[in-house]
């Protein structure tokens, strides 16, 4: 195993070392077909913050080794949480429904007991799993949306609360998917067709490894990324920014000069940690920064930024590795 991916490794490398992530690539958006491209070329591409890209894909292949403190720094908390809801819509609206599908034909039409209350707790599984999801939509996602756009929330509703829920039923869920493996294992009616019954164990399996790896992202890696960003609006206070004058039609015209330093480093493909470098400020200053940007401009991808830092005469399109 590699120590860490890099932006210039191929992304073919990828799924050549781990078929996990070919999950990740999905989940992203990318679209097969890249080639000997790079990570950072393919993801730049397709509008993929490659920071935020590589931690989830790092993180994932570094399992319990992994140093989530050195993940955290460069990662998009949009571009992270996206992922996420693809995630949660891919195990909701794919992934279940296709092994339903599966256990259906494998334990046929029967009037047996044992398969009418197999099928009973597969529904109630998948239907706990659809409402941990629709938690994490309605209430986590809200919450750090809000924290995005430079708002402290309630505390009573702080991150803290609503994690400890989220990886209660992470701890749920992972019991449950425990016993269905149990129960199919141990009761499943003799008459079924045993191959589509191993079939539908072998999916749960896979499907039970994923789920686990995208709970434990959550739980470290974003909660991480929250709690970092609850300080940062901690330390600046709760005023809203001044509103921009509707009337400015010219939106260089909003941003600051120490802005559009940070635009053209970002076109030019620098990481959070190198901006910081170059510029001589913190981390948390050039995320600032990024966040800013990205509200004034409603601009939230390093592809879009490039277009707009060319079309306003920030860079030139010659000084952009395409």
């Amino acid at each position: 195993m590699t120590d860490k991916y890099r932006p210039s490794d191929p992304m073919s490398e990828l799924i050549s070392d781990d078929y996990r992530m070919l999950q990740v690539i999905s989940r992203f958006g990318l679209a097969f077909g890249f080639g000997d491209a790079s990570i950072q070329t393919v993801c730049r591409e397709c509008g993929v913050d490659v920071p935020t890209f590589l931690a989830v894909v790092n993180f994932i292949r570094g399992g319990d080794h992994v140093k989530v403190s050195e993940l955290v720094e460069d990662v998009d908390v949009n571009a992270l949480m996206e992922y996420l809801k693809r995630s949660h819509s891919y195990f909701v609206d794919f992934r279940l429904p296709a092994i339903k599908r599966k256990l259906l034909d494998a334990i046929g039409v029967s009037s047996n007991q044992i398969a009418v209350l197999i099928l009973k707790f597969y529904d109630e599984y998948a239907a706990e799993m659809s409402r941990h999801m629709d938690y994490e939509n309605n209430h986590v996602h809200p919450y750090v949306e809000q924290l995005l756009a430079g708002r402290l929330p309630d505390s009573e509703h702080g991150f803290h609360i609503l994690s400890h829920r989220h990886q209660d039923n992470h701890s749920s869920i992972e019991k449950s998917s425990s016993e269905l493996k149990n129960i199919l294992i141990k009761y499943y009616p003799a008459k079924s067709n045993v191959q589509l019954l191993n079939e539908v164990l072998m999916d749960i399996y896979m499907m039970e490894e994923d789920m686990l790896s995208h709970c434990r992202l959550e739980d470290q890696l974003f909660a991480e990324c929250v709690h970092r960003l609850e300080d940062e609006v901690r330390m600046r206070g709760t005023q809203e920014p001044e509103a921009v004058p509707a009337s400015r039609v010219d939106a260089t015209d909003t941003l600051s000069d120490r802005e559009k330093e940070v635009i053209v480093e970002v076109v030019k493909g620098l990481s959070n940690k190198e901006i910081a470098e170059n510029m001589f400020i913190s981390v948390n200053t050039v995320m600032t920064h990024r966040r800013n940007i990205s509200k004034k401009l409603n601009i939230h991808s390093p592809a879009g930024l490039t277009i707009y830092a060319i079309v306003n005469g920030l860079v030139k399109l010659e000084e952009i590795e395409l």
